[in-house]
């Protein structure tokens, strides 16, 4: 453990990522104490253990500390105070917001979004933090407050296997260029091959065996290079194709201090989330662009999803879906319609079934209606939901962040099929559906729906992938836990449509 701690010490802190990271005293702890009711606690108790016992437990439990993703200096930096009452109570304070953080976040995702209401993780840890203490328990206790789930547990063995590698994993600068396919030859197979093989994606060996082969053949793209650039293609959220083009050279570029970087915030995420999930719940990963239908608490499907764009985007929210609508109608906010839609010709607002209806402007049901065939309800003060769309190739695109903020569901209908024969509906939607009318359908049961940002996660492979930071959000949580701002990359949708 010593070995990572001083890994993440030089993960964090070398000069060029030293240039924009801050790192915070316990003063600036996003969570606070676990008595200021983010916790729901109201009363603190007192541990019974010595001064020297609480000293020990303490800074042993912070040793685990990067296996959160977090440092020792986030709750303990400098020296502590030599007046002894003045050490007790800085010990009892750290070994608090250390609690509270793995309990439920270091970082109150409330205070760097303007809207977030997934239902957050909650803990009564006063009592517990005293028993722990004064059992000499507080190093395994706090490391149970932390999320026990696969998915953590796969982040967290990921960032410390990066962190040991990362004295041995340079920055590269393998320069764009030409698409690289199979069998071609290319002066950039070398550095890629090092590349794959210190991140593990390939073996020593099959860096070797190029450097071995004279002539062009050094140079030559292997099969077995592009089954290992096809799987870190798929960690990577892009086209698992094997065809190295402009994005896979970025990709493979970047530092591996960013890839621990963006583990540690993902692992963060996970922290502000309740513990114990719905059974039967949606989840949409707005970073990825994939959603995943739990039911009675097995993963039951995954299907791709379009978000919104920058500028557009999809906000974290946790909101349930009351009602399916068959045929539905879609009233254009007046957002986009000043915007996008007040100079458009008279033919274009007939081709596309667009009327005016008191005072706003309204797409009636069709082929052709931004919603498709199906909108899936919910209860929010967002006004943001799920639907179908015509627009069916946007879901092959690897890029789907094409929306105005609501979430376009690949075969939605398909999806609603599922959903309401779930709930004992099934019957009364296809009637519906069959009415060509907009019709709306409530479900017997609510499905909640959570809306989130994770730009690492674990797939339904069990590996560990990584999506673009669209948005830029990982800026904030980042800079919380003493690690650097970055620049989000540039992104134009690519959509002409002006669906929700």
């Amino acid at each position: 453990m010593l070995q990572t701690a001083i890994c993440l010490e030089f993960v964090l802190r070398i000069p060029l990522l030293l240039a924009s990271a801050a790192v915070l005293t316990l003063a600036a702890c996003g969570s606070g104490n676990p008595l200021d009711g983010n916790t729901g606690n109201s009363t603190a108790q007192s541990p019974q253990v010595s001064d020297k016992d609480l000293e020990s437990q303490v800074t042993a439990a912070l040793e685990d500390a990067p296996t959160h993703g977090l440092t020792k200096d986030l709750f303990l930096k400098g020296g502590l105070p030599s007046d002894p009452a003045q050490r007790r109570g800085a010990l009892l304070g750290i070994a608090a917001a250390y609690a509270t953080a793995l309990a439920v976040g270091k970082v109150d995702p409330a205070r760097i979004r303007d809207v977030y209401t997934v239902p957050r993780a909650k803990a009564d840890l006063s009592a517990g933090l005293a028993e722990a203490l004064s059992k000499k328990r507080y190093r395994q206790w706090v490391n149970s407050l932390a999320p026990q789930s696969a998915e953590y547990q796969a982040l967290s063995k990921a960032f410390v296997a990066l962190v040991q590698r990362s004295p041995s994993l340079p920055d590269t600068g393998i320069p764009a260029g030409r698409i690289i396919k199979r069998g071609s030859t290319d002066p950039r197979i070398p550095p890629i091959v090092r590349n794959l093989q210190q991140l593990g994606y390939l073996p020593a060996s099959e860096q070797d065996g190029p450097a071995r082969t004279a002539g062009l053949a050094t140079n030559r793209y292997t099969p077995a290079i592009a089954q290992a650039i096809a799987r870190f293609q798929a960690d990577s959220g892009q086209k698992a194709d094997g065809t190295i083009g402009n994005a896979t050279i970025a990709a493979l570029n970047a530092s591996p201090r960013d890839r621990a970087r963006t583990l540690a915030v993902s692992m963060e995420r996970l922290r502000w989330l309740d513990r114990s999930p719905p059974a039967t719940r949606v989840d949409v990963n707005i970073a990825a662009t994939l959603l995943d239908y739990y039911r009675d608490g097995s993963h039951a499907d995954q299907r791709r999803v379009v978000v919104g764009q920058p500028g557009w985007e999809t906000p974290q929210i946790g909101a349930p879906i009351f009602q399916l609508v068959a045929n539905p109608s879609w009233t254009v906010p007046r957002s986009i319609e000043t915007k996008e839609l007040s100079k458009k010709p008279g033919s274009y607002f007939a081709e596309q079934n667009i009327i005016r209806k008191n005072g706003r402007l309204v797409q009636e049901p069709g082929p052709k209606n931004a919603l498709g065939q199906v909108k899936f309800d919910m209860k929010d003060d967002q006004a943001i939901y799920l639907h179908d769309t015509p627009a069916k190739a946007m879901f092959q695109t690897d890029q789907r962040h094409e929306s105005h903020g609501c979430i376009r569901v690949q075969d939605a209908l398909g999806f609603a099929r599922a959903l309401a024969a779930a709930d004992g509906i099934l019957p009364q939607f296809e009637k519906a559906l069959a009415s060509g009318k907009e019709t709306f359908v409530a479900l017997h049961t609510n499905i909640p729906v959570r809306l989130m940002y994770h730009t690492a996660y674990l797939g339904t492979d069990r590996r560990v992938h990584f999506a673009q930071d669209v948005y830029g959000w990982d800026n904030d949580v980042a800079s919380a836990l003493g690690y650097p701002t970055k620049t989000p990359g540039r992104f134009r949708a690519n959509s002409a449509d002006v669906g929700p």
